[in-house]
């Protein structure tokens, strides 16, 4: 618009520009943008940066820090504290750990100090890539560098503590460092002492009179999630029902936990109660999801139904999440043993014809590999014939998972007639082509010919396998 009136984008211009970018997560765009500013000698405000290298976060778009800290340093830039916390931090996500250390040492050339906020990015890192030695370095390198720890720190230490000795250490150094009880704080001892089979001492930290009044829904929450993911989830549901009974709600991480671990047969009338205390649309999605699996393992065909619309009608416009968890549901149909390859022609055949919505390749894909573990041929047909009715041509991974189906079935004649269809010019391809003659292909000859299937064949027969 600005080229057709020939008219030069000003400051304010650009900014609005740039934040409906971030906005929409469209941070390809924000950078370009930032490139035609620069470009016209406008410098972008600090503020800019930060908010773009949030959208990073935001949209998992994580790798763009390499292209964002050269713009900085070949435009000089104004960077703050914050601005080189977040690339720490997204340095750290790509496990880029190098470069989120040449960021520290980076500081001094800006005239910034070194904050413990960019050392927890780190030591976060390496606790999520299950690396402690790696973290206790972290806390090692503050003191070197002066920085002192503070209550973020030392809530990653004392949520990844494997036994209570190192918990109670942790916890006595914050207080006597003078730092603040956090919420954070809590929730790290109420899961460090669930890790550590402390369950009585994890219900026994929500009764802290520390915790501020407004957090101790959130505390509370966070016990039933920890219980709920350590296999007590009787216990979870009395803590759930206390918050219930004060008058609070369950935070959305905790009802998605209780959904995922409640896995008895009886459970489904609780867990949809569950389902509609969730109002954060993402975290609705996740658990309605679950929700779904679980259905289908239970072989509860009419509440999975009643789901998928639910789901459908809330997130029609966002077909990429929608195909995602589809596929997600058809993967749980083709992993479970036995698979129940009917429940997943009926959900498929409903997707159709009452949600009006063309299958994925996804999806067929995983319905094609739970016949092959079901044995199951004649409906194996059937979801071939699916991937034309949808207009998906057949591609390598349907051409294999189908030969598969045909070998498990015995019709080796089918099988080798497909295989001449086959392209084999990837050397993988070809390789997974002899793993499957040597997992169905010989067993059923040896049955074939009468052979005795002595242990020392069977041993054989399982390395080869």
């Amino acid at each position: 618009m600005h080229a057709k009136l020939e008219i030069t984008p000003s400051s304010a211009s650009y900014k609005k520009l740039i934040t409906y970018s971030c906005d929409l997560l469209k941070v390809h765009v924000a950078l370009d943008v930032v490139e035609q500013m620069v470009q016209g000698e406008l410098v972008p405000s600090t503020e800019t940066i930060n908010s773009i290298l949030h959208a990073c976060e935001e949209s998992y778009e994580f790798n763009l820090v390499r292209r964002i800290y050269p713009m900085i340093c070949h435009h000089n830039l104004k960077p703050n504290s914050e601005t080189f916390r977040s690339m720490i931090s997204l340095n750290v996500k790509i496990k880029d750990f190098d470069s989120a250390y040449s960021l520290l040492d980076d500081l001094k050339e800006m005239n910034l100090m070194p904050t413990a906020s960019m050392y927890n990015a780190i030591m976060a890192g390496y606790f999520r890539k299950k690396d402690v030695q790696g973290a206790l370095m972290v806390l090692k390198e503050m003191e070197q560098a002066n920085v002192k720890p503070d209550s973020q720190t030392f809530s990653y230490l004392i949520h990844n503590c494997s036994n209570e000795e190192d918990i109670i250490k942790y916890y006595e150094q914050l207080k006597s460092a003078g730092g603040q009880i956090t919420k954070y704080v809590f929730m790290a001892l109420i899961n460090a002492y669930t890790t550590c089979g402390e369950f009585e001492k994890a219900r026994q930290v929500v009764l802290d009179a520390e915790i501020p009044v407004k957090s101790r829904s959130e505390v509370k929450s966070a016990l039933v999630s920890a219980l709920a993911s350590h296999g007590r989830t009787s216990d979870a549901i009395i803590v759930y029902e206390e918050i219930k009974e004060a008058g609070c709600n369950l935070e959305p991480r905790a009802v998605i936990a209780l959904i995922e671990h409640l896995n008895s047969e009886g459970e489904l009338n609780r867990l949809i109660q569950l389902l509609e205390e969730v109002h954060d649309p993402d975290y609705w999605m996740d658990g309605c999801c679950r929700l779904i699996l679980h259905c289908v393992r239970f072989k509860q065909l009419s509440s999975a139904t009643d789901l998928l619309k639910q789901l459908k009608d809330k997130f029609k416009d966002d077909e990429m999440a929608m195909e995602y968890h589809f596929s997600e549901i058809f993967c749980q149909i083709a992993t479970t043993d036995p698979p129940d390859v009917q429940i997943g022609l009926d959900l498929l055949q409903f997707i159709k014809d009452e949600l009006g919505l063309p299958p994925s390749r996804k999806c067929l894909d995983f319905l094609l590999g739970a016949c092959v573990n079901a044995r199951d041929l004649k409906r194996a047909h059937l979801i071939w014939k699916e991937y034309e009715n949808a207009g998906l041509p057949y591609n390598v991974l349907s051409y294999l998972w189908m030969y598969k189906a045909f070998l498990a079935s015995g019709n080796r004649k089918s099988a080798s007639k497909l295989l001449s269809k086959m392209p084999k010019d990837d050397p993988h391809v070809r390789f997974v082509i002899q793993a499957c003659k040597q997992t169905y292909t010989i067993p059923s000859l040896q049955k074939e010919r009468g052979f005795e299937k002595d242990r020392d064949t069977l041993l054989l027969h399982k390395e080869r396998r």
